[in-house]
């Protein structure tokens, strides 16, 4: 069984006390590989690397970060097809998605960082009296990197980009679940000769992976799960430093009856289902006004019935597997307590199995639920999955109440032809991002992050730099001439 290894200071290394973790293609049910099982002594190896290689890169010119950077986003593009085709059978995607979406975006994302550090610019203020005022833009030291299952290279390059750009070292955490492009990660930057220490890869869980880098590292940026990130977040109090925290969301649309009706049908039917519902921001609650709700509601569980789930190498398929086989059965759970709680299954809600060689495969058919009040389970949870509830609304104060109602508040979308509807209910909206008459479209220079337990703090943009960056003020007092 071929074995994953960790990527510390430039070079592949297994884990020190030799243990291993199955890895399991979801699209066939079979493991295919062996994952460290990592302990804090590899953190730590990590960590110490990290830390001597800070004293060169922290203090490198942005145009020498700029050019490595650059080297390490060309070398990704010059295996797309690879990573994605790895990236699908580690995490069930369809392969036309990853290639089309998560593995130019990781390109993208390093492109986008090296280029802005070079026009990350700092403020003088002059005071009236003789003295002057600027600030310094210095990284923090090692930066603890830890990203999700569900976008594995995408979401790590969205951390680890900024952070070497502004100069910091890295240690990341990828998540257990789907180690394998991170690993492939490290394989080209060892290949490229990138700098030994300034990029390194932890595999194993988050006890003690993930405690270890979030106790060892000078500053944390996380996405995933909320109830992680609240442990996180209690760690990382403890010593006073920095943390970003992307967690869950229950993501609603509002359709209003002057909607462009086939616009809005496409975007939730895309915001519902695309990578299996397995996107923070996919759209899990669709609230439609009353009067276009029937026919609304005829045209949605048509589409989303005619939707393919099947092979992940097919390009015909729309929907490929879910991660993991205890992700498929708490998707299962939570829809069977939505029926027992009232709601009623429209589409789906059952396993699919496909034949042959993949009949051991985790599918899910996609699956929209009608009649669940906004208080029950399936609409004030985060349930991840191919799994959408439908709900009509009389008024516009109902719609952003039923929005509002829940502990998340990461994203919203309305759907609307009204400017000045749009700019109201927008600004009403409890959610770090709304999307007016579309959804998923994504500017790196724009800040993002949720409200409520959807997150703590923004990433992206220039705001990424200013995360990974201490704030430092210089007073120079002029004498007199």
């Amino acid at each position: 069984m071929f074995k994953i290894s960790n990527y510390i200071n430039g070079e592949q290394a297994p884990p020190v006390d030799g243990n291993y973790i199955d890895n399991t293609s979801p699209i066939n049910g079979e493991v295919y590989s062996l994952t460290p099982n990592s302990s804090r002594e590899d953190v730590l190896l990590a960590v110490s690397a990290a830390k001597r290689a800070f004293s060169s890169w922290g203090s490198s010119t942005k145009e020498f970060r700029c050019r490595w950077l650059m080297k390490l986003a060309n070398a990704i593009d010059g295996q797309l097809k690879e990573l994605a085709v790895a990236e699908s059978f580690d995490n069930g995607k369809p392969v036309w998605l990853a290639e089309s979406m998560d593995i130019p975006r990781c390109s993208a994302n390093i492109r986008f960082f090296a280029s802005a550090i070079t026009h990350f610019n700092t403020k003088a203020h002059e005071m009236d009296g003789g003295a002057l005022n600027y600030t310094l833009k210095q990284p923090i030291g090692v930066a603890g990197c830890i990203s999700p299952w569900n976008l594995p290279l995408y979401l790590l390059t969205w951390k680890i980009a900024p952070a070497l750009a502004a100069g910091n070292t890295v240690v990341a955490k990828p998540s257990e679940v789907t180690p394998y492009t991170a690993y492939l990660f490290g394989k080209i930057c060892q290949e490229i000769g990138f700098p030994k220490g300034v990029i390194n890869i932890v595999h194993g869980y988050g006890s003690p992976v993930g405690e270890g880098v979030v106790e060892n590292c000078d500053v944390v940026s996380f996405t995933g799960g909320t109830k992680t990130g609240a442990l996180i977040a209690a760690r990382a109090a403890v010593s006073f430093k920095k943390y970003a925290l992307e967690m869950g969301g229950k993501n609603p649309a509002i359709v209003f009856k002057d909607a462009d009706f086939d616009l809005a049908i496409e975007n939730c039917i895309r915001s519902a289902f695309l990578n299996q519902g397995q996107i923070c921001l996919c759209g899990s609650r669709i609230l439609i006004e009353e009067s276009i709700y029937e026919t609304f509601k005829s045209v949605f569980i048509k589409r989303a019935c005619d939707l393919i789930v099947g092979n992940p190498k097919d390009s015909k398929s729309n929907l490929g597997a879910i991660v993991s086989k205890e992700h498929l059965n708490s998707i299962l759970s939570k829809i069977d307590l939505a029926k027992k709680e009232g709601g009623v299954i429209l589409c789906g809600g059952n396993r699919v199995f496909l034949a042959g060689e993949l009949s051991n495969g985790y599918y899910l058919a996609p699956t929209v639920i009608e009649g669940a009040k906004g208080s029950d389970t399936i609409n004030q949870e985060e349930v991840f999955g191919p799994v959408v509830t439908i709900m009509p609304f009389k008024t516009e104060k109902e719609a952003i109440e039923l929005c509002n109602g829940t502990k998340y508040g990461l994203s919203a979308s309305v759907f609307t032809q009204n400017i000045s509807r749009a700019h109201r209910v927008s600004a009403k909206l409890e959610a770090g991002v709304v999307w007016v008459n579309s959804w998923l479209v994504r500017d790196l220079r724009i800040p993002f992050g949720g409200m409520k337990s959807s997150g703590v703090g923004r990433e992206g943009g220039f705001g990424s730099l200013e995360f990974f960056t201490e704030t430092k003020n210089v007073c120079i007092k002029i004498e007199k001439g």
